[in-house]
């Protein structure tokens, strides 16, 4: 199944919707007692998606163009961002970082969450080196501590894009990744979240990133030094990973900062990022001053 939070017209807030075809169906027309975000399906457990996966295929619930409504964030209100940095070799030597012997680990706040479509806005005093990186993002789907590699990915709800932006002059004058990654709107994750079952294999997936026609990123998330399994696997341990817990699994090589010349996203740019059988990210970008 595939879930996003739409704004539809007339609403000012997010309603949470099942796709079906090119049509949105809002989920509380589905079921009684509906959880209204994806963060409360996900806590409500495998029976409340089973639910709906009968309501939908009995034809129940009320259809709507998805074009007629715009995008929030695919999660709301997840309990924790945790973000993986230098999981693929050709970014970490792109960047002239050293990839550890275990996995970079950092948090991204939750004021940074951006929907598909919408425009990420940043100061010019602030920041002059602002930079893409196209992710796959994991949705924990029950409460994981101490899990192994082989059964980590029962642990998942569902996958999604994300576009980790990236302030890189704060990046390399501060000793901790956070805040460079964290400024209002620098998380766009969407469009959709797919549920786990639709993705057999989340290490047979192409990850890319364009600008306008041109293809900046280029890889596939078979490239990743830690699989999705091995990351939850070594967060898992000590932590319990909670249900909607958005991992940031890491980007592949071509970064704009890294470019020669850099291609680093400007007042009027529009840049997405894209996961095969996930969907397409939309970010327009200005400068505020």
């Amino acid at each position: 199944m595939r879930f996003s939070h739409l704004v539809l017209p007339g609403d000012s807030t997010p309603t949470l919707v099942v796709k079906d075809g090119e049509e949105a169906v809002p989920v509380a027309t589905l079921v009684d007692a509906a959880p209204g975000s994806l963060d409360e399906l996900v806590a409500a457990g495998p029976d409340a998606l089973d639910d709906l996966r009968e309501a939908l295929a009995a034809g129940r619930g009320r259809r709507i163009p998805v074009g007629d409504a715009a995008y929030a964030p695919a999660l709301l209100r997840p309990p924790a961002i945790m973000a993986v940095g230098l999981n693929y070799a050709a970014h970490s030597g792109e960047l002239n970082l050293k990839t550890d012997a275990t996995p970079t680990v950092f948090t991204l706040w939750p004021n940074s969450l951006a929907g598909h479509g919408g425009t990420t806005t940043w100061s010019r005093s602030l920041t002059g080196a602002v930079d893409y990186e196209a992710e796959l993002g994991v949705i924990i789907g029950r409460a994981a501590r101490g899990v192994s590699e082989d059964e980590a990915l029962d642990y998942v709800f569902g996958y999604t894009v994300v576009n980790d932006i990236s302030a890189r002059d704060i990046q390399y004058s501060e000793a901790q990744w956070s805040r460079c990654k964290s400024l209002d709107g620098f998380t766009p994750v969407g469009p959709d979240v797919v549920t786990a079952d639709e993705i057999p294999d989340p290490q047979d997936l192409h990850i890319w990133t364009r600008i306008g026609d041109e293809l900046l990123q280029d890889g596939s998330t078979g490239q990743m030094v830690r699989s999705v399994a091995t990351l939850i696997a070594h967060l898992s341990q000590g932590i319990t990973l909670l249900p909607g817990t958005l991992i940031s699994t890491g980007s592949p090589g071509g970064s704009g900062f890294s470019r020669t010349p850099q291609v680093l996203l400007q007042d009027g740019t529009t840049v997405t990022v894209g996961v095969d059988g996930i969907g397409e990210l939309t970010t327009h970008c200005r400068i505020v001053d």
